[in-house]
């Protein structure tokens, strides 16, 4: 366990960040020329690449500083930490086909015409990806949506290195940073972070805000909805899409309680382990509570149907790595709507002998296409409209 981090100040005002203090590496506007004065070489990032840059750059993977070396990657592919000691799910890497960099180069990372920041190489492999699959995915399968993502996107070599940044990307949906959250929080109360990389439904809705009465959140707490707009499975609906239904509800929705965000963030897909990433993330932007559900960012077999990590694998893993995050585990309630009682959860649904309705996703698709009425005790109004024009 690591033990260099500054103690949290949760009662004085926002959780600290993950290893005590937030990371910032934008290089002020007057200072970027004279940085990038003769710099030649140029590498344009992939969207996921983007991401990482982006959380790089404004500290929401504090403490590190850049991508990673080969020595931190090892450790985190073989045991989520790295050479200091920190917690860390997945390894940061840029990765690259040139041969023509060398340890000591100075490169711009550029993306679809921005330049985003220099990276100076420190380290440069070519890693052994069967390794880092089974050891971050648990499984060399190509069905698994990371596995095939390091075997087919990610190029041969990867190189670390700190970074400085010039530039964050544009997007169509604006992502505030961790220090601009921060900033909107309230005060030594405790912040619930809702993760999802979906439009949000009723029962969605029904979970993050009942959240906020468990037995371990204060009175006066606060949720944190943070859906990923970055990239996911493909068979995800697009990030721009569900950021247009983000903001339609957010706009319906006026509940001081609730406070929006969305998060640059590329999805792996990878259970327990993007379980304990997430939670990083979120403590770096001032959250001390994560809900975390049944079977969080599993993924299944399309050959056999068969789901790559157990229901409660996530969870478990989560609520291990915990304390040593300093924050804490909301379980996501199993909530069911009943005719007679609306959302409870499916252990009281059953108790009663009450009705349970039943709307699954492939039914809900179908019912948007074929412009059937959607019943507003699965979904909002709002949000139904969006996923149609769209």
């Amino acid at each position: 366990m690591n033990t260099s981090q500054s103690p949290v100040q949760k009662n004085s005002g926002v959780i600290a960040p993950y290893g005590g203090s937030l990371v910032n590496l934008m290089v002020p506007q007057d200072k970027q020329k004279a940085l990038k004065e003769g710099i030649t070489k140029k590498l344009e990032c992939s969207d996921r690449n983007a991401c990482d840059v982006e959380l790089l750059v404004i500290g929401g993977f504090s403490p590190e500083r850049g991508f990673m070396h080969q020595a931190d990657y090892e450790q985190v592919v073989k045991g989520t930490r790295t050479t200091s000691g920190y917690l860390f799910g997945l390894p940061i890497v840029m990765d690259t086909d040139r041969n023509d960099l060398e340890l000591g180069d100075k490169v711009i990372l550029t993306y679809k015409g921005q330049e985003l920041a220099v990276m100076e190489i420190e380290d440069q492999w070519e890693p052994d990806k069967v390794v880092e699959a089974k050891g971050c995915y648990g499984t060399t399968s190509i069905e698994h949506p990371a596995v095939r993502m390091i075997a087919t996107e990610r190029k041969r070599f990867y190189i670390g290195g700190k970074i400085q940044g010039l530039e964050l990307p544009k997007r169509i949906f604006p992502c505030k940073t961790p220090a601009e959250v921060r900033a909107e929080l309230p005060s030594g109360e405790d912040v619930v972070a809702f993760q999802c990389r979906n439009p949000i439904h009723r029962a969605h809705y029904e979970l993050f805000t009942r959240a906020l009465n468990a037995s371990n959140v204060s009175k006066n707490a606060v949720v944190l909805v943070h859906p990923t707009c970055g990239p996911t499975q493909q068979d995800d609906i697009p990030g721009h899409i569900r950021f247009q239904t983000y903001e339609r509800l957010a706009a319906e929705v006026k509940n001081p309680r609730i406070k929006w965000a969305y998060l640059p963030y590329a999805m792996h897909m990878a259970g327990p382990r993007e379980a304990l990433q997430h939670m990083i993330i979120r403590r770096n932007y001032g959250c001390t509570h994560f809900i975390i559900g049944r079977d969080m960012a599993g993924c299944k077999s399309h050959l056999d149907g068969e789901d790559f990590y157990g229901a409660y694998e996530a969870q478990n893993f989560a609520r291990e790595c915990a304390p040593e995050l300093a924050m804490e585990t909301v379980p996501s309630l199993n909530l069911v709507f009943t005719e007679e009682e609306g959302y409870v959860t499916a252990e009281h649904a059953e108790a009663r002998g009450l009705h349970v309705k039943k709307l699954s996703g492939t039914q809900f698709r179908k019912m948007l296409r074929s412009g059937e009425e959607i019943p507003e005790w699965f979904a909002f109004r709002s949000v139904v409209e969006v996923l149609r024009a769209a």
